[in-house]
């Protein structure tokens, strides 16, 4: 079944005289761009839209997975802060950012002489809660080949081991305005102490984490399976002094652990506040 489906995705895009990718380096976008690659060689190009709302590591990441693939990486720059719709962070501010960040990739392809502008929406996504993020897709009228062959989540992790792809693996990475809670302004200096926070747990090995920014107070989820090393009495000291001089009020543990979209209007009160449960990682 899966390779009927990729069969029919390579079919699909070899019809196409060029394509871009909105390409992030995660696992959707690495899929499309390695099946354009593999039918349009140079005619495929993988595009990466760098702002403030994009972690270093993860541009970083982006560049060694296009290497990996073989195709042609440009790099687009815009800023979510000049869209005073975005700062103000309400329900709708991953449509306002997949807007600008798809509209950069339009601009992109234009320059190039290029119709077709793809992205990594998966056939599992739009059944995964508040998505406001896939009504820019629709409007922009990106063209979605995973989900145009239903396949699902799972089902690109299974292709990505095929191409023996690095990132086969990795955990989904919202942008870093996804850690601010609905209704606080997205602000460059929350976004600055957010990567910085999550480059301290990148750096002690955790693999699916967040450090939501509660305006003063962080707020630490990791995957279940990790919890245990986030109570280790190292990293609570290395936690309570790194990220505390970040300048944050205060640092927890949320004891939940990892939830995706903590934050978002889509959950539920208890869930979206700092959880009562939390250990605090006292800062003075």
């Amino acid at each position: 079944m899966v390779d009927a489906k990729l069969d029919a995705a390579r079919a699909d895009l070899a019809e196409k005289d060029g394509v871009l990718i909105a390409f992030s380096g995660g696992v959707d976008s690495s899929i499309v761009a390695a099946i354009a690659h593999d039918v349009l060689g140079s005619d495929a190009v993988a595009c990466t839209a760098r702002s403030e709302t994009l972690p270093a590591e993860e541009l970083a990441d982006a560049k060694r997975v296009a290497e990996e693939i073989g195709i042609r990486h440009d790099i687009v720059e815009f800023s979510e802060l000049d869209s005073e719709a975005f700062i103000e962070n309400d329900d709708k501010r991953c449509y306002h950012c997949r807007s600008m960040r798809l509209g950069a990739m339009f601009d992109r392809a234009e320059e190039l002489g290029i119709e077709t502008v793809c992205d990594g929406t998966n056939a599992s996504d739009p059944g995964e809660g508040h998505r406001p993020g896939l009504q820019a897709v629709d409007e922009l009228d990106a063209y979605s080949p995973l989900l145009a062959h239903d396949i699902t989540k799972q089902e690109v992790r299974e292709i990505a081991n095929q191409y023996d792809l690095s990132v086969a693996d990795k955990p989904s990475m919202a942008c870093l305005s996804s850690r601010i809670p609905t209704g606080l302004e997205v602000t460059e200096e929350r976004l600055t102490r957010i990567e910085k926070a999550e480059r301290l747990l990148r750096t002690w090995g955790f693999e699916q984490f967040r450090v939501r920014d509660h305006d003063g107070l962080a707020r630490i989820e990791v995957g279940e399976s990790e919890l245990d090393v986030a109570l280790d009495p190292e990293f609570v000291r290395a936690a309570r002094d790194h990220i505390s001089d970040l300048g944050f009020d205060h640092v927890t543990l949320d004891l939940y652990g990892y939830q995706t979209g903590s934050v978002s209007p889509a959950e539920t009160d208890e869930e979206s506040g700092p959880d009562p449960l939390g250990a605090e990682y006292p800062t003075d």
